[in-house]
């Protein structure tokens, strides 16, 4: 027996429960909007004593030229609990809702050293590609800033 389940959150009280999870605290207000919007999945694994060891969330991407796929947002497991199939099953099971919600792949991004992460990844079936870039914002309210890098062939996406 694997000595957990994996479960879908619906109520916001859980995932501020699981709070220890996560990279910050959880607030109701957080969990409940994240809840609430179409696309989001949450799910944890819960031991048999009822605590909670594990989550992975995704979000339900759709493009109009494209078939739906799953954006595995973040993964996460307690320390305590690792190398136990924990991240493997979250894995699994955030599989089956993208396929039971007609989504053709999925994917996530992840840091090139994350040498855990990215063998979590291989086994669980994923192709790791190496040649993608990830853009990121992280302060919008700044304003735009001077380019630091700059192609002046292709499209932008």
């Amino acid at each position: 027996m694997a000595g957990w389940t994996v479960v879908r959150v619906t109520d916001p009280a859980e995932l501020v429960a699981a709070s220890h999870l996560f990279d910050g605290p959880v607030s109701p207000e957080g969990a409940a909007d994240t809840l609430r919007r179409p696309g989001h999945v949450v799910l944890l694994a819960r031991a048999a004593d009822g605590r909670d060891v594990g989550f992975v969330s995704g979000v339900e991407m759709r493009h109009p030229d494209k078939d739906p796929e799953m954006f595995l947002y973040e993964l996460g497991v307690d320390a305590a609990w690792r190398r136990r199939g924990v991240a493997s099953a979250l894995l699994a099971a955030l599989r089956d809702v993208a396929l039971a919600r007609g989504c053709r792949g999925m994917w996530t991004g992840t840091e090139a050293d994350n040498a855990a992460a990215l063998a979590t990844y291989r086994a669980a079936g994923a192709e790791i590609d190496d040649g993608s870039v990830f853009v990121v914002w992280d302060d919008l309210d700044a304003g735009p800033r001077e380019a630091t890098s700059r192609t002046d062939e292709g499209d932008a996406g």
